[in-house]
């Protein structure tokens, strides 16, 4: 009887975090950063054992870093810890590296630098950060992790959570043969993810049209396919390097869905059948399939529980854009949960995870279905796959089309009379050549006062630790005399005169208690 208390007694765990999250991916360890920052009581429960599969090896670990996302980590301080960052000779320069570099695509169209004109983004600023980077996932999750183990964020691998139960107070979470209590629990946990499973959550969207292979392999006879990315009549294949293949198989998903093992024989069938040759493979050495299966959690918040990343939504990995949506959750989520926890919120505060997030998701859903659509082997999708290329050819087009890929256009709809509310905050440069992305690193929100009015002054002291006052000249200032910055970098209000003061202290309101 004894050893039986003893073992229910060790199979609990009494301490009571702020928040469990499960799964300890990018958006996982982001989101930890950000509640760690804001001093919230952090604990990630992690499945994997080891968290560096081969998908996150080079080139399958290679992706693309948004414009928000870069901002996003220059603003936390973790952007000059990316190699790719620090070997940059000018980081802060978005100079064309010759007229027709290939930048990004669309459904494997190419566009072109020499083609994009910045001019039309009018909140990009010299001192701005860069558009796009590529980053190994690898070291980005290293980077993220370290971080979070120097915020004193719990890490437990191997512990996968099985079930939970909330109540009005908090969750207990089952994991391991053991349990945990939070007081709010986050689902990063995947496209297969547990969480949202569990909690009930509704994942609405559309099935796929194709299986797509990623895969290792030597081939004995690689000439006999093109380079680069090839659309056929059959499908797609890229060789992205040697030995390493990327192939859409438009089968409506079935292969992928079938459970069959992904044999040399399968892969050389269908990398022989798209590409219409007699290739041969000589030996697989790592094989994975996916889908365009697009769907999304028609709400982001069930009581105490949340989802983000691909928890909360699925896409087709073309263009790269779903890391970039899930850290862009993470940086959404993160200060409104800390400031509910904190007893900090506004009314409201954090159902606009919600409202922000999931219009944003609904945007990159629908550009994955986009691009499958001209990517479809039939004369259709030929036709206007044809008219996009002769667009995206021109300025206009291509200068549209970087915005999307990019996420230059990424903004939000709270309210307000000026043009750059919901826009992520110009990198001001000051005088002095600080820069306002520098000046974030704490996670507050910002009251930025160009003419050095003492009643702004006042107002950003009345919010203690919530909001900093920031005073001073910028290089170049948009004709604006005041913003102010929420902690994900955002603008809540900003005025190009002498600050009406009921209006600043309603948008203050809004988002800081």
């Amino acid at each position: 009887m004894k050893a039986t208390l003893e073992s229910k007694k060790s199979a609990q765990n009494h301490s009571i975090h702020d928040v469990i999250i499960s799964g300890a991916g990018p958006v996982g360890l982001f989101l930890a950063c950000e509640l760690a920052l804001a001093k919230c009581s952090v604990l990630m429960l992690e499945k994997a054992e080891n968290p560096h599969t081969p998908l996150k090896q080079i080139p399958f670990g290679i992706r693309g870093l948004s414009a928000p996302t870069i901002e996003a980590l220059y603003r936390r301080g973790l952007l000059n810890e990316l190699e790719i960052y620090k070997h940059l000779k000018n980081p802060h320069s978005n100079a064309v590296q010759g007229p027709r570099r290939q930048a990004g695509h669309f459904a494997g169209i190419p566009f072109h630098d020499g083609d994009i004109d910045t001019s039309q983004w009018r909140y990009r600023l010299p001192s701005s950060t860069d558009t796009s980077l590529i980053s190994e996932m690898k070291e980005l999750e290293t980077v993220l992790a370290c971080r979070t183990a120097s915020l004193g964020v719990a890490i437990k691998r191997g512990l996968a959570i099985t079930d939970f139960h909330q109540t009005g107070d908090g969750v207990t979470v089952q994991a391991g043969g053991q349990s945990y209590q939070s007081k709010w629990l986050v689902g990063c946990d995947g496209s297969r993810s547990i969480v949202r499973k569990a909690g009930g959550f509704e994942f609405a969207g559309t099935e796929p049209e194709f299986t797509g292979y990623s895969a290792k392999v030597d081939i004995t006879n690689p000439e006999k396919l093109s380079p680069g990315r090839n659309v056929t009549s059959r499908g797609m294949y890229l060789q992205s390097q040697p030995g390493y293949l990327a192939i859409q198989d438009f089968d409506s998903g079935a292969f992928h869905h079938s459970g069959k093992p992904i044999t040399l024989e399968h892969v050389q069938e269908v990398l022989r059948r798209i590409s219409n040759t007699d290739v041969t493979i000589g030996a697989l050495h790592f094989a994975t399939t996916w889908t365009d299966r697009a769907r999304q959690a028609t709400t982001y918040r069930n009581g105490r529980v949340l989802l983000a990343g691909d928890a909360a939504h699925i896409h087709s990995p073309l263009g790269g854009q779903g890391l970039n949506l899930g850290l862009g959750d993470a940086m959404n989520l993160g200060w409104k949960l800390a400031a509910t926890i904190q007893k900090k919120a506004p009314e409201g505060l954090l159902d606009s995870y919600h409202t922000e997030r999931h219009p944003i998701g609904v945007q990159v859903l629908d550009w994955s279905r986009a691009q499958v659509a001209i990517m479809r082997p039939d004369p259709h999708a030929r036709a206007l796959n044809a008219i996009v290329r002769d667009l995206m050819n021109t300025h206009d087009g291509a200068t549209y089309i970087a915005g999307r890929v990019w996420g230059v256009f990424t903004h939000y709809n709270p309210g307000g009379d000026h043009p750059l509310v919901g826009h992520s905050v110009p990198n001001f440069e000051f005088e002095d050549g600080a820069r306002i992305g520098e000046l974030m690193h704490d996670g507050q929100g910002i009251l930025l006062d160009f003419d050095m009015n003492a009643s702004l002054k006042t107002l950003a002291s009345e919010y203690g630790d919530q909001m900093k006052y920031v005073s001073g000249r910028a290089k170049e200032q948009l004709g604006l005399s005041a913003v102010l910055i929420r902690p994900d970098g955002f603008i809540a209000w900003a005025s190009d005169s002498e600050p009406n003061e009921q209006s600043i202290r309603q948008a203050v309101a809004l988002w800081f208690a």
